[in-house]
């Protein structure tokens, strides 16, 4: 990733960062933390990673998130200083989730050997 796109999704991820905190994260039924943020090469699209604390609500949260998309773009218009500023995606990060599962798994292989 080039210099422009790091310093762009850097931006972009703190400002949606606090816009989901301050306007978004109340009206939702879980809590939220946002991830990552990936721009495209054309910085005209971006891909914002959310993790969800409460896993059976993630549908929902993610349901939710893409319908105020096009919101917390035009909040983030009025933030940032971009000519273009990138249609967002909102995706599910499970990263999380696996590495819970894998700690779970483990502490079971050592309670059963011991």
């Amino acid at each position: 990733m080039s210099g422009r796109h790091e310093r762009v999704a850097g931006l972009l991820r703190r400002e949606l960062a606090d816009i989901l905190r301050r306007e978004i994260q109340p009206e939702l039924p879980s809590l939220i933390s946002l991830t990552d943020v990936e721009v495209s090469r054309d910085l005209a699209h971006a891909r914002v990673y959310i993790s969800v604390l409460e896993i059976e609500q993630a549908a929902e949260v993610m349901r939710e998130l893409a319908g105020a998309g096009g919101e917390i773009r035009h909040q983030l218009a009025g933030r940032v200083r971009l000519r273009i500023v990138p249609e967002l995606k909102f995706i599910h990060d499970t990263s999380s989730e696996s590495g819970q599962r894998i700690e779970q798994l483990l502490a079971a292989a050592k309670k059963r050997k011991d």
